[in-house]
């Protein structure tokens, strides 16, 4: 088959596969879950792929070119995205605004360090250059002087350049860049728009935890009928605090040598003694 019509047949393939991502953006709300459903087309879409280029001998070196730096990242960047996206959604912790804002901030600096670690090829990508497209974008063609992947001797040399992988990281972060920002947006937003509790927790978080877990534990909430986390999420965002990895904080209370009920036995001596001078009173 001539490249023109591969060309073409892998334009449809994107297109198709906009189509069927775009599809799964509109039947489910979850981010997490739209991440799963759309790697699995993507991966897919990317087997096709491979199957007609593994095999297929470019009629001229622009060509070539032009798949691995055009054609190729453009399926490349999506999945390397949503893998992106899954990793961070799923792992995100159920805290309040601060936290958050926390967590997103935390994943624009690994961006950061991404690029400044590329500069030298990012600056080459941003600029349109050509001069090294002869090196860097036809297969078993590098240069040894040039920044190259740790993982580069592993990958299929017949699907496979130096630098297409590099091009989709870019265009990937791009992306995660934009949804970051997004995310912090909404986050400000509900900054804005929130009414600013006058509490505010002076005493230790791991005490608020302890107590927050005995009232759980005594199904005081929702009359048990509610994850923890959901009572955690519930009182960072109503006293605007952070209380980190509370499942760590509960395992060490448990294994303390002073007791589990450290803090709980001072909020019942504290209350006992202020009962004991308040009466006659």
């Amino acid at each position: 088959m001539v490249t023109k019509a591969i060309f073409r047949k892998i334009t449809k393939l994107h297109d198709d596969l906009e189509l069927k991502i775009n599809e799964v953006y509109d039947d489910d709300d979850d981010i997490v879950k739209v991440a799963e459903k759309s790697l699995l087309l993507i991966d897919e879409s990317i087997r096709k792929l491979k199957e007609m280029i593994s095999t297929h001998d470019f009629e001229n070196i622009a060509e070539e070119v032009y798949f691995f730096k055009k054609l190729k990242p453009q399926f490349i960047s999506k999945f390397i995205y949503l893998s992106a996206i899954l990793e961070l959604e799923s792992h995100k912790p159920n805290a309040g605004n601060k936290a958050m804002k926390k967590y997103y901030e935390a994943e624009q600096e690994k961006l950061k360090s991404f690029y400044m670690e590329h500069a030298e090829f990012y600056g080459y990508h941003r600029r349109e250059a050509t001069y090294l497209d002869h090196k860097v974008f036809i297969r078993n063609s590098y240069d040894l002087k040039m920044k190259l992947s740790s993982g580069f001797y592993n990958f299929d040399s017949s699907f496979t350049t130096s630098h297409d992988h590099l091009v989709a990281r870019f265009i990937a972060s791009q992306q995660m860049d934009k949804y970051l920002k997004k995310q912090l947006e909404k986050l400000s937003n509900n900054d804005n728009t929130k009414t600013l509790s006058p509490l505010v927790w002076s005493a230790s978080k791991v005490g608020l935890i302890e107590l927050i877990y005995a009232l759980y534990q005594m199904r005081c909430f929702n009359g048990g009928n509610i994850e923890l986390s959901e009572v955690i999420k519930f009182v960072e965002k109503s006293l605007d605090t952070d209380l980190g990895n509370f499942h760590k904080t509960i395992f060490e209370i448990r294994n303390r040598k002073q007791g589990p009920t450290k803090f709980l036995h001072l909020v019942c001596d504290h209350l006992d003694q202020h009962f004991k001078n308040s009466e006659g009173e």
